[in-house]
């Protein structure tokens, strides 16, 4: 990018919002994802919708690259930088607009961490369900652009099913307003749907409608280990076909939970094979059945050191080895490349196995946790990048667990997104069709590929007379 581009980039958002020295960029190369990093040209943290319009259209007329950032702390590459491009960094929007109580809505701008809305509504006797688990440095424009789930997906869902209206800057600069506080509106496409969980590939998100719920009078917690795998998985089952809905219905393996222990020392039984945590929540007794229905399917399939509690502070300390689980793996090798993988929940223990399998068959170490009652695993290798080969095994068992997934009849990714880690695997699921058409709809919004170009799936380059950057510019890092 030349200095004069630059130099018109800095006027539109001012010295105090622009920077490109070595120091800034590397901070804004890289983000949850381990093996990717590129170095942005600039990054800028604009302030309102006029100035990223101006500098989308700017990006159109000059021939740079727009990649839209929140929080970094994705775990699919959908936020590193291309070639030739800005990093637009959007957590100084960080404002909750209004807490409709009367319609049950919020609105929030893009870099409004996730725990701190939960916090606030909470105030007012109202609960935001999306629990990811980085929750208490994530955004909310990050979750809607990569759809992100969490630990209470299974009752209440993903962010996709609290989104009302999204306010965004298209790929040419125009202001695109979607959605709204009806409950029912089925006027043209639904927009807003179609939106969440584009990975920042459509534009640039500046203002998200959220719906929010009561928060549910009691919650009751509870964990349970097993000294075999097979035991849990039967578990998930049983809870499952008792017709059962936790808000939580977690799972950690052996190499996952030693790591906790490592790492936090509260006595968890290194021995187990595994743990689930399960919460119940809802009004009155019904709470108390279904609490005593799951400790009976505890004791059937040979659960031991089960531990419950209706104590708030005491629920959170039994959620603490499942809140921990990535930062404890991350402290044991240098690299920790943790993966998620979805199989219709009939195929749960399966998939366990397979996910055990594979570490036996590559010789590597994975610790596998995740939300087993909605059947989206996180396995997660212990590995080395400074080691070809040890990196070679990663991607290789990585590579084995998405087949097998998609043999199981599941998916590559079930919150992570695709972004680059996973883009070579997408034909496997969406097939050639579907691929077609999500590069029709790209290329039919942002004409010049200025958004967030090569993610999820690369542009072909254009025909002779098309501008000579908007042939795909982001390096295949594997």
């Amino acid at each position: 990018m030349d200095s004069l581009v630059k130099a018109k980039i800095k006027n539109i958002v001012g010295n105090d919002s622009y920077f490109d020295s070595d120091e800034d960029r590397l901070c804004y190369s890289y983000d949850g994802t381990p093996l990717y990093h590129q170095l942005p040209d600039a990054v800028i943290f604009p302030k309102d919708d006029d100035q990223i319009s101006q500098i989308v259209k700017l990006a159109n007329s000059a021939g740079f690259n727009i990649v839209p950032r929140g929080a970094g702390t994705g775990l699919s590459g959908g936020s590193i930088p291309v070639e030739n491009s800005i990093a637009l960094v959007m957590t100084r929007w960080n404002h909750i607009l209004e807490v409709d109580r009367n319609n049950l809505t919020a609105w929030v701008e893009p870099g409004v961490v996730t725990g701190i809305l939960q916090k606030e509504v909470e105030k007012f006797g109202l609960f935001y369900p999306p629990d990811p688990g980085s929750l208490n440095v994530c955004t909310i424009g990050g979750n809607v652009a990569n759809n992100a789930g969490g630990l209470r997906g299974l009752k209440y869902g993903v962010t996709k099913n609290y989104v009302m209206g999204i306010e965004m800057v298209l790929p040419n600069g125009d202001l695109l307003k979607t959605g709204g506080k009806n409950y029912k509106d089925v006027a043209g496409y639904n927009l807003r749907d179609f939106i969440v969980g584009s990975e920042g590939t459509l534009g640039i998100i500046t203002k998200i409608l959220l719906k929010i719920i009561p928060k549910p009078a009691r919650t009751i917690t509870m964990t349970a280990y097993f000294n075999k795998l097979v035991n849990s998985a039967q578990t998930v089952s049983d809870i499952i076909a008792a017709q059962i809905t936790p808000s939580m219905m977690e799972f950690l393996d052996n190499t996952t939970i030693n790591c906790i222990e490592d790492y936090t020392k509260i006595g968890l039984p290194r021995n187990a094979e595994a743990m689930l945590l399960i919460e119940v929540d809802g009004k009155g007794s019904a709470v108390d059945e279904d609490a005593a229905i799951v400790q009976s399917i505890f004791r059937k399939n040979n659960a031991s050191n089960v531990r419950i509690t209706s104590i708030e502070s005491e629920g959170l300390i039994l959620k603490t080895a499942r809140r921990s689980a990535f930062s404890a793996l991350a402290r044991r090798s240098p690299t920790t490349i943790l993966e998620d993988a979805t199989v219709p929940r009939s195929e749960l223990s399966v998939m366990m196995e397979k996910v055990t399998e594979a570490a036996r068959k590559f010789d590597v170490v994975i610790g596998n946790f995740g939300h087993a009652g909605d059947g989206n695993l996180h396995p997660t290798c212990l590995t080395d990048e400074r080691d070809i080969k040890e990196i070679d095994k990663a991607h290789r068992a990585f590579e084995f667990i998405f087949n097998q997934a998609i043999k199981l009849g599941g998916t590559i990714t079930g919150e992570h997104g695709t972004g680059l880690a996973k883009k070579q695997f997408l034909e496997s699921v969406a097939g050639i069709p579907g691929i077609e058409m999500m590069k029709k709809i790209k290329t039919s919004i942002d004409e010049n590929n200025v958004i967030n170009p090569g993610k999820i799936f690369s542009i072909s380059p254009r025909c002779e007379g098309s501008l000579p950057h908007r042939q795909e510019q982001i390096k295949d890092f594997h």
